[in-house]
């Protein structure tokens, strides 16, 4: 795909979805006890360092990809970025993490996300320095593990191309949050009902508007995918992304 076309499609995205100041649903500097920020930090370290070695392997054996590389990472950037205030307040976004899973793997995508939520945390104010374990975990582990793992799957199942895209970005949007939930519930247990009630609470806070934010990113993904099949089919092809017809 030529250079151009990248740049009017991403200008597209910027224009569209610019984001306005909002508090981050990304766990906030300073939030969490510092064993649990340790804790996740640590868990999240082995799926960076494999994404490392990962994108080292896919660049070398394939350097075109550089491009594609990065069109996932301004994608997943600019979703990211947009913050919808939440009833609570507090706000929630997409991740668009689910296009570069779909396309290189899970793992890729940790070392994208762990670049764009430190950016975010040092020039935006969403997240933080001590949180980027826990918001590394549940934005660039666990979503793109999910997104990946249910596109293969539909597509192992004979789904349409759109269907698996659409489930796999919006399911992987989903789980981030609930991975959030998970977080903050273990780290702030109800004092009468425990870690299942603090996380029914978390989970029902950012349900009204994770919803239909993980609907629209499956969509939003689903032309993303598409543009890249109409302009780009070869390096799907090599990426396994698509079949080869006939």
């Amino acid at each position: 795909m030529s250079r151009k076309i990248y740049f009017m499609v991403l200008t597209l995205l910027v224009l569209t979805f610019y984001p306005n100041p909002a508090y981050a649903m990304h766990i906030m500097e300073g939030f969490l006890p510092l064993p649990w920020a340790i804790f996740w930090a640590v868990i999240t370290l082995p799926f960076l360092i494999y994404g490392l070695k990962s994108i080292k392997d896919t660049v070398e054996e394939n350097p075109g990809f550089k491009m594609l590389l990065a069109f996932a990472g301004a994608f997943a950037f600019v979703l990211s970025a947009l913050k919808i205030p939440s009833v609570t307040g507090s706000s929630s976004h997409p991740t668009g993490v689910g296009l570069g899973a779909i396309l290189f793997g899970p793992t890729v995508m940790t070392v994208i996300g762990v670049i764009i939520l430190l950016f975010q945390a040092l020039l935006l104010a969403h997240g933080g320095i001590t949180t980027l374990g826990a918001n590394t975990f549940s934005m660039a582990v666990v979503g793109p593990l999910v997104s990946y793992g249910i596109y293969k799957g539909a597509q192992k199942a004979g789904l349409p191309r759109g269907l698996a895209v659409f489930f796999g970005a919006a399911l992987g949007d989903l789980a981030t949050y609930v991975t959030t939930s998970i977080q903050l519930a273990a780290a702030y247990p109800d004092p009468t009902g425990g870690i299942a009630a603090s996380l029914t609470k978390f989970v029902g806070v950012f349900a009204l508007t994770q919803v239909p934010l993980a609907v629209s990113e499956g969509l939003l993904t689903v032309v993303a995918v598409n543009f890249l099949v109409s302009h780009n089919k070869s390096d799907l092809l090599a990426l396994s992304v698509i079949k080869r017809e006939g």
